[in-house]
């Protein structure tokens, strides 16, 4: 991390999350001016939300640092999810799924991508693991399979869906695939994720523990305050997008980027910073803690309230996954980056969000 992480917390990252409480409670539906006001809050407390993440991951370490932004990132998405579809509507069904696999995708393309191109324009190569990449890529491909493409091909009920039984099954499989990767990153294997780094600005002096403590309330106020004024502007979000004629799946892609806001940002400061490994241990551990850990939670709450779920993804998206997929292998193989990569991805990225527009 940046030696400037264990300095006073700045006033604008605990003013800015406060005001975003206050203007939540106030109502954002009521004028377009406190709509206006909530997404610039919003983008505040993403911004704050990044900071204090920066703090406790510089306290704790690293690959622990990473794995609770994760964790923390996932924990907001899946509450997002679970109360949109308690809500109901037309679209609840879907909305795992296509929550889920917008997560996937900008994470595997835009926050990958991007960080593979700006580490490669300001450091022209940089290095990582080889041996971290391909334990997080076998464990990620193996959960997508499950969860994503497998359901179009099952048999006992109609459609892209799993029966009772099966989603336990697929709920259970990726808590235990998710449950190894974590044991693998922290305990038996910990020196594939750890970045080998001589620069002495990457090595100041942590935090004090209080500090870090500090970071880690607020950390969890930004986050909480980022999905539910995400929650709260989705209409305004949803008709702006009716109104342009764009399709409602977009208002998924546009609430999914607004969670990942501040994992992509920790992961692309990373990269500038010449510290690829950090940005792929984010990338990649949020993309599995994303599926590995959301669809179990959703699978959970869809069995306590009887909620149809539809997992399986349609053609066009599988090809596209299939290629994000084997992309991020081959960039990811050599164990070191160029900025062609990067441009690779996110032209994928921008082929996703066309087809989702115009599909």
């Amino acid at each position: 991390m940046a030696n400037n992480t264990h300095s006073p917390l700045p006033l604008w990252s605990v003013i800015l999350p406060i005001l975003a409480w206050g203007i939540y409670f106030v109502g954002v539906k009521d004028s377009l001016w406190l709509q206006i006001g909530g997404g610039a809050l919003l983008i505040g407390s993403v911004l704050s939300a990044v900071h204090h993440a920066e703090v406790v991951a510089h306290k704790v370490g690293e690959p622990f640092g990473t794995i609770i932004l994760a964790l923390a990132i996932t924990v907001i998405e899946v509450a997002l999810i679970v109360s949109l579809m308690i809500a109901g509507g037309d679209n609840a069904a879907y909305l795992a799924r296509d929550t889920v696999f917008a997560a996937i995708m900008l994470i595997l393309n835009g926050i990958l991508g991007g960080c593979l191109l700006i580490g490669g324009l300001k450091h022209h190569e940089q290095f990582f693991s080889k041996k971290s990449v391909s334990t997080a890529l076998v464990t990620l491909i193996s959960i997508l399979a499950f969860t994503l493409i497998l359901p179009n091909f099952t048999t006992t009920t109609e459609g892209p869906t799993y029966s009772p039984s099966q989603l336990v099954f697929v709920a259970i499989a990726s808590l235990v695939l998710y449950g190894a990767f974590i044991m693998v990153q922290t305990v038996r294997h910990r020196d594939y994720f750890l970045a080998d780094d001589d620069n002495p600005e990457h090595h100041a002096e942590p935090p004090s523990t209080k500090v870090a403590l500090i970071s880690l309330l607020l950390l969890v106020v930004c986050l909480g305050i980022v999905v539910l004024l995400a929650k709260a502007l989705s209409p305004t979000i949803e008709s702006m997008v009716v109104s342009a004629g764009a399709p409602l799946a977009l208002v998924g892609v546009i609430i999914a980027a607004v969670v990942l806001m501040p994992e992509g940002l920790a992961a692309l400061t990373a990269a500038s910073r010449n510290r690829l490994q950090t940005s792929v241990n984010l990338a990649l551990g949020s993309a599995l803690a994303s599926i590995g850990l959301t669809i179990p939670s959703v699978v959970i709450v869809c069995l306590m309230y009887d909620i149809n779920m539809v997992l399986g993804l349609d053609w066009k998206s599988m090809v596209l996954l299939a290629l994000s997929t084997f992309v991020v292998m081959v960039s990811l193989n050599h164990g070191r980056s160029n900025m062609l990569y990067g441009i690779v991805l996110l032209v994928n990225l921008a082929a996703y969000v066309f087809t989702v527009v115009v599909p």
